[in-house]
């Protein structure tokens, strides 16, 4: 047998049961020949990522911590113990981990469309993303966060939103993935604070970027970030243009204010000899993504209410206010109450 019933584990993480599959190493070297290079599929801080297949013919993912993270083991250990209670249509759905000697592996579905960003951002991929897909898409990551936030077992807040870490399926439904970064909240509890800020510049939210401040507020912000990527097909970190706005919300804003919101729109949607194109559609999501982006955090919607806004045409949506533009290194260096954990270019996940 592949799969061995929940057992203890002794040792520096002990947990007392795993309500997660245990799958033999001996079996995972097989399915990946051996962590060969040639299944590599990512690769992040705490290690890499490979394909494989099991014996059945089974397409899995395997997570591989590396063995030199420290800090990329309480984060296996915080993902081991929270995603096998969570089972949503657009979560990824972890299949078993493997524990054995020094080797750390997380075993899930494989999802071979890979991920969001790589649609979005890749020069060969975005012209297969319609406005449909786009806007399905934006509609599955949102009520998979209401899951998190208030529908499961616990209140979940993932604080490494992104468009790396929405994957996509064999029919491009999205699965929120990398839980080892979320923390679970309790039901009365609004907000937490933390000196160890660790996240994505470019999705974080201000308050948790500058006061390491985080709450169901921080993940709405940084789904309003993958919203008006998703719209423009550009990326909020690296971001340029010519007229000197120097990130995605500012040149969305900008646009909002002046009534020229279609101009932000990713060509290749309207372009697209199939369009599925709809300027309203177009013009709710980007009002959405303005209004998740306002830079006071209890300004912001809830992720129930942005479900609501995003599957009604007779809810009046608000009129968002400025965005919060803090995405920028200098803001929160030299800041007593936050330790930045990445750089302007990795995603420690």
């Amino acid at each position: 047998m592949i799969l061995s019933s929940k057992r203890g584990l002794s040792g520096e993480n002990k947990i007392e049961e795993l309500e997660l599959p245990l799958i033999e190493l001996e079996a995972v070297v097989k399915a990946t020949e051996n962590f060969s290079i040639c299944n590599k599929l990512g690769q992040g801080g705490f290690g890499i990522v490979y394909k494989g297949r099991l014996l059945d013919g089974q397409e899995i993912a395997v997570k591989r911590l590396s063995k030199t993270s420290v800090q990329g083991t309480d984060e296996f250990m915080n993902e081991v113990t929270l995603i096998a209670r969570l089972q949503h249509i657009n979560l990824v759905q972890v299949l078993g981990c493997c524990i054995d000697a020094d080797e750390k592996l997380l075993i899930y579905e494989y999802l071979e469309n890979l991920s969001l960003d790589s649609y979005l951002f890749g020069k060969t991929r975005s012209s297969k993303l319609n406005w449909k897909e786009r806007f399905d898409i934006t509609n599955g990551v949102a009520r998979g966060l209401l899951y998190l936030h208030q529908d499961s077992r616990f209140r979940i807040i993932h604080r490494d939103l992104k468009a790396s870490n929405i994957l996509l399926d064999k029919n491009m439904i999205p699965k929120i993935s990398d839980f080892g970064m979320a923390r679970i909240f309790a039901r009365d509890e609004t907000e937490a604070n933390t000196k160890k800020v660790v996240g994505t510049y470019g999705y974080m939210s201000p308050e948790y970027a500058i006061y390491g401040i985080f709450s169901e507020k921080s993940d709405v912000f940084s789904f309003g970030v993958i919203v008006l990527e998703i719209v423009t097909g550009k990326m909020n970190r690296g971001f340029y243009n010519l007229d000197n706005e120097n990130n995605l919300l500012s040149y969305a804003w900008s646009h909002w204010k002046e009534g020229r919101e279609l101009e932000i729109v990713d060509p290749v949607i309207v372009d697209s000899l199939s369009s599925t194109f709809q300027p309203q559609e177009v013009l709710k999501c980007i009002q959405i993504g303005l209004l998740c982006v306002q830079e006071r955090a209890e300004h912001r919607p809830t992720m129930s209410s942005v479900v609501r806004m995003l599957g009604s045409e007779a809810i009046e949506i608000p009129q968002p206010k400025p965005p919060g533009y803090c995405l920028v290194r200098s803001h929160y260096e030299n800041k007593p109450s936050s330790s930045r954990q990445c750089d302007d270019d990795e995603s420690w996940t």
